[in-house]
Parts: structure tokens; C-alpha cells; sequence
């Protein structure tokens, strides 16, 4: 059997971090005289910051724009995660040693930009496990496209028939199945609802990754 290799979003999957995520966003739209609210929070998580621009606050915007606002956010949020710091959700831990053990490949293939992961994979002391990172700075189209699974399955040499996806957001579940590939999704965080993760095409839905074995992914990937 070919490698399996998995793909892991990190906001709400590998950790959670989106607390200083609203805080960031609601303060920015404060300083920008605009609404938001959690509601608008929850139906652009796993987005690029463009993308979130310009569905919530400026339809128009240019790309300079939401470069230069984009920016002001993560600086808001990652004060924030140095402040408060951060760990990783419960089993993330155990299946990370655990792929690594079994030979599987693993990547990152995360919306958020090249600094904050650099951050979070830091302080959590991770960045070992993976053979690549692939950033919202990497790629032209955000979730719900596959492009950064897409781009991350390259880097690791592996097919997409052959790439598991550990996610926690709708917009994430809809870019791995159009890619290609098999998905997990988990409900620890809280921001969208197991049957939204089912609709959107998740093959496994899980409350926690404390729920999931290294054996279970493996014959996932065979497709039993």
C-alpha cells in the first residue's frame, strides 16, 4: 500500500487559538467604524484574510488593501498568542507521534499567514513532525478550494487519493474533498456543527482526536 499522508489544518485543529482570533478581527473592525459579530466569525473561519475582507467589510477591495489590513489583524493576533500562549487540543499530540511512528507523511496546509505559524508551530514545538507547511502566503485561492491541500500533497510526493486531512471548519472539509481526498473533521472547538461538517462531506466526523487511532486513519485510506 502507497504511504498515507496527512494534511493538518491548525486553527481549532492542531490548537485553539480562536479566541485571539475574534479579538483580533473585533478590534480591527472597531478601527475600521465596521460590524462583526461571532456569527460573522464562525462563517469565515478557515478562510484567507482577502477572502474575509471583502465578504464582511469591503467587497471592493484591492489586493494592497487587504494586504495592509490583513496585516494589522495578525500583528492584533499574534501579540496576543505571545501573551497568552497556546497548546495543543487534546490528542494531537499522541496521533503526531503516532503517524510518525507508522512512516506516514505529514503537512500542514493552513489559510493563516507564514507568521503565525512560525509562531504556533514554534511554541508548541512541532514543526519536526512535518515534511511541509504550506501557508495562506503559499497559495493564490483559499478554502473552500483545495489549492493548499493540493500544494501540500505535491511537496509531500504523495497523491491525493493517498492524503488524510485533519480539519475543523466547513470551508476546510469542502477544499479537501475537492481535492481529492478523505477528511477528518472534529467538533472539539465548537465552530461548526457535526451535521454542517457531514453536509460539507466529511468521511469522519469526531468530537475529539482523543477518539481517533492511527490503525482507524490507515483504513481509511484503504476505503474501508
Amino acid at each position: 500500500m502507497d504511504t498515507p499522508a496527512i494534511i493538518w489544518d491548525v486553527d481549532g485543529t492542531l490548537v485553539d487559538t480562536a479566541e485571539q482570533h475574534f479579538r483580533a478581527w473585533a478590534r480591527l473592525a472597531t478601527e475600521l467604524n465596521q460590524p462583526f459579530t461571532r456569527a460573522d466569525f464562525a462563517a469565515t473561519f478557515g478562510m484567507r484574510n482577502p477572502e474575509i475582507l471583502r465578504q464582511l467589510f469591503f467587497p471592493l477591495a484591492d489586493d494592497e488593501q487587504c494586504r495592509v489590513l490583513g496585516e494589522r489583524k495578525e500583528d492584533l493576533y499574534r501579540a496576543s498568542v505571545r501573551e497568552q500562549g497556546t497548546m495543543l487540543l487534546p490528542g494531537v499530540a499522541a496521533l503526531l507521534a503516532g503517524f510518525e511512528a507508522a512512516g506516514f507523511l505529514q503537512a500542514v496546509g493552513s489559510s493563516a499567514p507564514t507568521g503565525n505559524l512560525d509562531l504556533l508551530l514554534g511554541l508548541t514545538n512541532i514543526r519536526r513532525f512535518f515534511g511541509a507547511v504550506v501557508t495562506g502566503d503559499d497559495v493564490r485561492r483559499g478554502k473552500p478550494d483545495p489549492e493548499v491541500f493540493l500544494t501540500a500533497a505535491t511537496k509531500l510526493g504523495s497523491r491525493p487519493e493517498q492524503c488524510v486531512v485533519f480539519e475543523d471548519a466547513v470551508a476546510g472539509v469542502e477544499a479537501a474533498k475537492a481535492g481529492g481526498m478523505r477528511c477528518v473533521a472534529v467538533t472539539f472547538v465548537g465552530h461548526h456543527s457535526a451535521e454542517k461538517l457531514c453536509e460539507a462531506g466529511a468521511d469522519l466526523v469526531v468530537e475529539s482526536l482523543d477518539a481517533v487511532t492511527v490503525s482507524q486513519i490507515a483504513a481509511l485510506v484503504r476505503g474501508k
